[in-house]
């Protein structure tokens, strides 16, 4: 099974966006790349050559479901896990995300230290299915 070595992460919040490169980078060793929407993300992903996707919710213009769906239609990015990260955590919300096609949904706020590895066991989980 390969190791997870290059995630894209898909957010309009620089904060987040900030916490979430050091949390894989810095803690995790992670190859990351990162995109402030969904429009810039569907520009450039196929060269990022991403392992895992993780892509925020809620962000303007075009949201993640929306984002998720246009992923798809790439060549070579249907079997790739994407995982939703939201602060919007009901029952519904996380089930219509699941439903969606999402590998997983992270919920916010998360814990920097901790990421990295969440997010190696789903890559894990992901490859072993």
């Amino acid at each position: 099974m390969p190791d997870l070595k290059r995630v894209v992460h898909i957010d309009d919040e620089p904060d987040i966006r900030e916490i979430v490169r050091m949390s894989l980078a810095l803690v995790g060793g992670l190859e990351v790349e990162q995109y402030p929407s969904g429009e810039e993300a569907l520009n450039h992903i196929a060269e990022a050559a991403p392992q895992l996707i993780l892509l925020d919710v809620m962000m303007p213009n075009m949201d993640g479901e929306e984002t998720y769906r246009r992923i798809r239609e790439i060549d070579g990015f249907a079997d790739i896990p994407i995982v939703f990260m939201t602060a919007k955590a009901s029952n519904a919300d996380l089930q219509k995300l699941r439903d969606l096609g999402a590998f997983d949904v992270l919920i916010k706020p998360f814990d920097p230290m901790s990421l990295a590895e969440q997010v190696k066991a789903l890559y894990r989980e992901a490859v072993a299915a």
